[in-house]
């Protein structure tokens, strides 16, 4: 009975979207939700992404079942923090640094911790303080935390020029307007960069050179 009961909810949730096992406790005993969970993954119908999260997954012509991607899966444990990528991925992103990310990190506004999933892959989460969070939902709050993620060491002024350059006007003046949220050491690379005008233009002027 709880098996047929258990499966009819699990067809009403979207393919693709891990749900928890708690979903099921107001209609069944935990030693029948435990047992049809286990009986629907080894028949393929359910995968299992990490201890008490599981999915019924999308279906690749070419590659078969897949599991959920990172964002659907930190929704879904991380309900209710604030989470984006971590400052290097933003560095990487805005061509700040070449630097490679090997890790699935990701910032939140939570605690510092790591999730496991059965695949072996890791996600890793790291604490972020609010003013670093504070201009998320904007490419001025992704420019923010690429510059936290640089640091007081490898940001320079350049950093600051080419946000410049590829920010829109008003997402550049609203990073640049945020100075109450910056430490001293980053208001001071903003002063370098609009202090020195001349240097820009014939870094601009070098630039265009070795593109043509």
């Amino acid at each position: 009975m709880y098996s047929r009961v258990l499966w009819e909810k699990i067809q009403k949730h979207p393919e693709g979207e891990p749900f928890k096992v708690g979903m099921f406790r107001e209609i069944a005993p935990m030693t029948a939700i435990w047992r049809t969970l286990s009986r629907l993954v080894k028949s393929g119908t359910l995968m299992r992404v990490m201890r008490g999260v599981y999915v019924r997954p999308e279906i690749s012509r070419y590659v078969g079942p897949f599991p959920p991607s990172s964002g659907a899966i930190l929704r879904l444990v991380a309900e209710g923090e604030t989470i984006t990528i971590s400052g290097v991925e933003a560095a990487q992103r805005f061509g700040l640094i070449t630097q490679m990310v090997l890790k699935e990190i990701y910032w939140t506004s939570g605690r510092t911790r790591q999730i496991r999933l059965t695949n072996g892959s890791i996600l890793y989460l790291r604490h972020a303080s609010p003013r670093t969070l504070a201009l998320l939902g904007r490419p001025a709050g992704y420019a923010l935390i690429a510059l936290w993620g640089l640091g007081k060491i490898w940001l320079t002024s350049r950093h600051i020029h080419i946000l410049r350059r590829k920010l829109p006007p008003e997402e550049f003046q609203a990073l640049r307007e945020a100075e109450s949220l910056m430490p001293r050491w980053m208001k001071k690379k903003f002063l370098e960069e609009e202090n020195s005008p001349e240097k820009w233009e014939q870094w601009e002027k070098t630039r265009s050179d070795e593109e043509e």
